[in-house]
């Protein structure tokens, strides 16, 4: 598992090689740059031993280093992650031992300027904030501190043994299924390593095994790992506990909540306890996971948890059909543990009733999925935790119907397997879950131990208690890395007590809790999303392959063949309702005019609103969502009550910023195919405090194919046009989804607006040529217009030919512009703004509602939505490979590491008796026989012209080497020619400024046979550094010689 890591430093390029010499080498794994058109990227080689010229390499890392967790891409930077130190936790069955991570350094392929960053003050890590800077500004900072920090708090495992990823009974059942089919979920460093197994993937199957031996490559989990030793006689019992947090919807606690619409939950963790001895291996497995809905907390969270169910049941059940669908498909069956309250008008109640629903409309048989809910709050209140007792008795028969694993490890027989789990919840899955996964976990122990005969109580109080002290390390372990403390109600799970001195432990953790969650998390996610490759634009590092480049290029010009399209129509609409409520008008002329003309139903609709409250100074600081679910309903009843409709729209997603709110609907029959919708918010008011001002999103995807919705409510004002497209950049660049995710970075993106920009004409001449009809002179001093024509605002965007009479301003309920005293000029301050390349309007009008002083606007869209079939593409791209390692032409001027190029010497019979020895010194020194002098980057010894010869005219009989009397060279050769004789002996760090390129100098002579044909290097003095080369940093020493 040991490495080296080497360093060449022209060209750059870094190196693992072993450190222990086999019989039969691994190999080296070699990592450069190749630059190819301008572009660099990442070469990846494995040579044999024989191929690696170590004498232009040094050791970069004093010690050994412990594997590669693959590449990252920072700053424009490639970044090889190498393990530098780790500590063994223990060992889980015979030969299967695991690692914790104790710190990770990032080495840059392209520059050395990282290579000496001091990282000695790591053991602060754990505590100290991602987002704060180790150094003055002026000091250099490396791009991956970040990482570093997250990769040196202990979280991390890894083995070298045996999948990690899986149980013990999913590796037993699976153990055909080859050495790197890991399970997607619990690989933490799936996007860094992905390259690399590609790389694998592509090399023969011996060079796979050579990669493999060698242990270059390390593959991590994120979680906790335990182990306890126990005797029982003359039988040891070790004891573990594995938990696996999923990478799927990875992330800090008011970050990463509910279900993604992949049907993956956050924090979702799955653990067992593993009992091994000689004799037998017990393996009892537990989920557990955030509530399947998709639900979410915004806004500080103090004593009460803020919770909004963000989609409808309809909405949110195509993800939870995926979520559970993959348990059963893992687990066979699945007895939801529910420990949220039940008490009335909370938010865990409201949590509860929905997911309840969600899995009612599940529609699986009962003893597949089914639900027992438990407040253990009330139940358990002041501390009688032994009440959990009525939980047990509950879910007793689940537990003797899924039983345990049991192994045979004589004969690695299968005596039984555990046909279902139980997935327990509550709010954060941390504390009440920790305390019932334990106590179900000890239930199911002990029937392993009455079974086996050792419910003895010297042999059974001894387990339990290792056994409680470990799920109470879980429990902290995994509160740490998804709520930055240490788990509540721990020390009952340890000690089985209450006292005073634990709660306030648990309180003082609750507000360490809430510190962290409402003002450092935000910087972890960040940290976390980027080691997942999970950032905008962010892109795993492919391992250069002329053949890979060369077959992009062909599936780019065959995408048909494993994509398909299909045209979609987008409704959308905007309308500022002057903070007035819902009255009762209907909203068919707005959200049904487009049927006058076709009879085609949208997909989709997207409906804005601005000013749904009234802006007064209370309520510009904080959102009423009241009104907003008025109008929510009522939409809802208009799309589905048409006559002759067909299709039946569901909610998909809504949200508010004080004024302004967008709300999205969707056919039911496309939701499956709609992922990853986000919302987010921009304030633009008062300097970005207060909300009267700016924006809302919502972003999706249709297949592969993104959608980004902009309502926006823009500075007012008649001249104010210069404020208003500060508004447009602010709300353009500051308006991010998760991950970093821009507006600009959308296939499609639809602002539906009050944009507020006006006509820039008088009051007079503006109405008179509303009462003309004359469109065109208005639209000649339409702000917005003049604006996007001068580049200024919207850049790239395109608005449809405006047909329609000005929105604004009238008098309330009238079709008579404003005859206040402020008689505003009449104008087109709702408008609907968009951009994509198969985005295409159709139609764009304005609706006589007469709820407000505006008019509401609405454009009808075509969009083309692209669906890639991935088993096609993937399939066509091996079957292209192959075609391709015949058929394309491998360039040959590919950088090469450089390798000796001293000439084979000719084969001679070997004399038996020297009578004649070439005198060197007696040569005629003829200076134009001489070869130029050498440069570092010519040298004539590997240019492949004839090496200069010594003059054999000149010769004497006598040996000037020879100062060994015969008889004593046939003492020493016997000696020399035994390999049971010679101990490996390594490297020593040296300390800095010996010259010796980091090595320690030598404490014995490095010997080699005489009988060997090869002329030997040893010759040379062992402290002489140009001597010396890292193929000596490992010797070998005779113990049978005198010392």
């Amino acid at each position: 598992m040991q490495t080296h890591l080497l360093l060449r430093e022209h060209p750059r390029a870094l190196a693992l090689r072993p450190t222990v010499l086999e019989e039969a080498p691994s190999g080296v794994l070699v990592f450069e740059q190749y630059n190819a058109h301008g572009i660099d990227k990442t070469m990846a080689r494995l040579l044999p031993p024989s191929e690696f010229e170590d004498s232009s390499w040094r050791i970069l890392n004093a010690r050994p280093v412990f594997g590669c967790l693959g590449l990252i891409n920072i700053q424009k930077e490639c970044f090889v992650a190498i393990v530098t130190d780790c500590v063994s936790v223990g060992r889980i069955r015979a030969g299967e031992e695991i690692y914790r991570i104790q710190s990770v350094s990032f080495y840059s392929l392209a520059s050395s300027k990282y290579d000496d960053l001091d990282f000695s003050s790591r053991e602060n890590w754990e505590t100290e904030e991602f987002d704060q800077p180790n150094a003055s500004p002026t000091t250099l900072q490396h791009p991956c501190l970040q990482l570093q920090k997250l990769f040196s708090i202990g979280s991390f495992y890894f083995t070298p043994d045996f999948d990690l990823t899986k149980t013990v009974q999913a590796r037993t059942s699976a153990a055909s299924m080859g050495v790197h089919a890991f399970d997607d979920h619990f690989l933490w460093n799936r996007f860094l390593v992905s390259g690399l197994l590609d790389f694998r993937a592509k090399l023969d199957r011996k060079k796979q095994m050579d990669l493999d031996r060698g242990g270059f490559l390390v593959f991590a989990i994120r979680g906790y790992v335990g182990t306890e030793h126990v005797y029982a006689d003359d039988e040891k019992l070790e004891l573990s506990v594995i938990s696996k947090l999923s990478c799927k919807r990875a992330g800090t606690r008011f970050n990463s909540r509910g279900i993604d619409d992949n049907g993956h939950v956050a924090n979702f963790v799955e653990t067992e306890v593993v009992l091994y001895s000689d004799q037998a291996c017990y393996s009892f497995t537990q989920v557990r996971g955030s509530v399947p809905v998709f639900w979410e907390q915004q806004g500080m969270q103090l004593v009460n948890h803020k919770i909004q169910i963000a989609r409808g049941p309809s909405a949110t059940q195509p993800a939870v059909n995926r979520h559970f669908k993959e348990l059963v498909d893992r687990y066979e069956a699945v007895s939801n543990v529910n420990l949220l309250s039940e008490r009335e008008n909370t938010g865990e109640s409201l949590l509860g009733n929905a997911y309840n629903t969600a899995v009612q409309q599940l529609h699986m048989p009962e003893n597949v999925v089914h639900m027992v809910n438990f407040d253990l709050h009330a139940e358990c209140k002041g501390g009688n935790y032994e009440n959990m007792s009525f939980l047990m008795q509950t879910i007793r028969k689940d537990l003797d119907s899924y039983g345990y694993f049991l192994m045979d490890p004589d004969d690695n027989q299968i005596v039984c397997t555990q046909k279902g789990v139980f997935r327990t919840n509550c709010m954060d899955c941390l504390d009440r879950t920790n305390l019932v996964q334990n106590e179900i976990s000890r239930l199911s122990l002990t029937n392993f131990l009455t079974n086996r005969g050792l419910n003895q109580r010297r042999y059974f109080d001894g387990i339990m208690t290792r056994h409680a002290h470990l799920w109470a390390e879980n429990g902290d372990g995994l509160s740490k890395i998804y709520a930055g403390t240490g788990a509540l109600k721990s020390a009952f799970t340890r000690t089985g007590k209450v006292t005073f001195m634990n709660v306030l432990s648990d309180a003082t953790r609750s507000v360490n809790r809430f510190y962290i969650n409402n003002f450092q998390d935000k910087a972890r996610q960040e940290v976390i999303d980027q080691l997942l490759g999970k950032l905008a634009g962010q892109k795993g590092i492919d391992i250069y392959d002329p053949i890979s480049d060369s077959v992009q290029n062909l599936m780019k010009r065959r995408v048909k063949e494993y994509s398909s399209n299909r045209k979609i129509t987008i409704f959308t609409g905007t309308y500022n309702l002057n903070g007035k409520s819902f009255k009762g008008e209907l909203l068919d002329p707005w959200l049904l005019q487009h049927f006058r003309w076709s009879s085609e139903e949208p997909d989709i609709y997207a409906v804005a609103f601005q000013e749904i409250v009234e802006l007064s100074p209370q309520q510009v600081m904080v959102t009423d969502a009241d009104k907003r679910k008025v109008w929510e309903q009522e939409i809802e009843r208009t799309l589905n009550s048409r006559k002759g409709g067909e299709a039946k729209y569901v909610h998909l997603r809504s949200n508010q910023l004080v004024g302004a709110a967008l709300m999205i609907y969707v056919k039911s029959s496309i939701v499956e195919n709609i992922r990853n919708v986000e919302t987010a918010i921009k304030k633009t008011g008062i300097m970005g405090i207060a909300g009267n001002k700016g924006a809302v999103g919502i972003r999706m995807e249709y297949g592969d194919t993104s959608f980004c919705f902009i309502a926006a409510h823009f500075a007012s004002g008649h001249s104010n046009y210069e404020d208003r497209n500060n508004d447009f950049h602010t709300i353009n660049q500051g308006l991010t989804f998760l991950r970093g995710r821009s507006i600009s970075s959308h296939d499609n993106i639809m602002w539906m607006s009050d944009l507020n920009y006006r006509v820039a004409l008088s009051n007079e001449e503006a109405r008179e040529y509303v009462s003309q009809g004359n469109l065109d002179a208005l639209l000649r001093a339409d702000q917005l217009q003049n604006e996007m024509r001068l580049q200024r605002v919207f850049s790239g965007y395109e608005e449809g030919p405006i047909t329609f009479m000005p929105t604004y301003k009238y008098d309330n309920g009238t079709n008579v512009y404003d005859t206040s005293e402020k008689q505003r000029v009449p104008g087109w301050t709702d408008r609907i703004i968009f951009k994509g390349d198969h985005l295409k309007q159709i139609q764009y009008a304005r609706a006589e509602l007469y709820t407000s002083d505006h008019r509401p606007v609405l454009a009808l869209f075509e969009a083309n939505i692209v669906t890639f079939d991935r088993d096609a593409r993937e399939r066509l791209q091996k079957e292209l490979y192959q075609q391709s390692l015949s058929t394309i032409k491998v360039p040959t001027n590919l950088p090469s590491l450089p390798r000796r190029r001293t000439p084979s010497l000719p084969v001679r019979p070997t004399p038996t008796v020297v009578d004649t020895l070439i005198d060197v010194s007696l040569d005629e020194i003829e200076t134009n026989q001489l070869p130029p002098p050498s440069t570092e980057s010519n040298k004539w010894w590997e240019i492949g012209g004839e090496l200069p010869k010594a003059d054999k005219r000149q010769a004497t009989k006598k040996n000037p080497f020879d100062d060994t009397h015969p008889s004593d060279l046939a003492t020493i050769r016997p000696t020399l020619n035994s390999e049971s004789s010679w101990i490996p002996i390594s490297p020593v760090p040296a300390a800095n400024g010996n010259g010796m390129n980091g090595l320690s100098k030598p404490q014995f002579p490095y010997m080699m046979s005489t009988d060997d044909a090869q002329p030997s290097h040893d010759s040379a003095d062992p402290g002489d550094a140009a001597a010396l080369s890292v193929s000596h940093a490992f010797g070998f020493w005779n113990n049978k010689q005198a010392t």
